[in-house]
């Protein structure tokens, strides 16, 4: 009994952790004098406030490419990756957000960065069609560093910065 009120308290906390990074990221993106300003905003949160991100951006969608938006971590000469092409492209091309344990051990990865060895992208999508916008690229140190408890924080992080994102596509 102890060992299931333990995890109990664990997804308690965990809950918890979650409600507090979007109820946050929701307030610095709602103050956001525009939507590059809110974007930015939210990567600099994710990057100073999540564990082990190396790397956090934004890209945007645009016909057959995806752009990079605004991000936090080492500089980044992928500025512009087609549709298809490594984590962010397959994404975009699957139609499905994309964890990888080890970038090492696929073919079409984009070395950005010689200490990332997980990624995890998530598809940020239209509010009412939910076509893909965008989406939130995030680079770790470790192996097997994100799963899919931290694929849904940061699907619910792709929903507040979606009519941002909508609004900052326009430009």
């Amino acid at each position: 009994m102890q060992h299931s009120n333990r995890a109990k308290d664990k997804r308690d906390e965990d809950k918890r952790d979650e409600d507090k990074v979007l109820a946050d990221i929701r307030q610095l993106t709602n103050s956001a004098g525009t939507p590059a300003q809110a974007l930015d905003l939210a990567m600099d949160y994710l990057y100073t406030n999540r564990q082990d991100y190396h790397w956090v951006g934004i890209y945007r969608l645009d016909g057959d490419h995806l752009i990079l938006g605004p991000y936090r971590g080492p500089t980044t000469d992928h500025e512009r990756i087609p549709v298809g092409r490594g984590v962010c492209g397959t994404a975009v091309a699957e139609n499905r957000n994309q964890i990888v344990d080890d970038v090492r051990a696929i073919s079409n990865y984009l070395a950005c960065n010689i200490a990332t060895r997980s990624e995890m992208v998530v598809l940020i999508r239209h509010p009412e069609t939910k076509a893909i916008l965008g989406q939130i690229d995030v680079d770790g140190t470790r192996l097997k560093q994100f799963d899919t408890q931290e694929e849904t924080l940061i699907n619910g992080v792709a929903e507040i910065l979606a009519p941002h994102l909508l609004s900052y596509s326009t430009y």
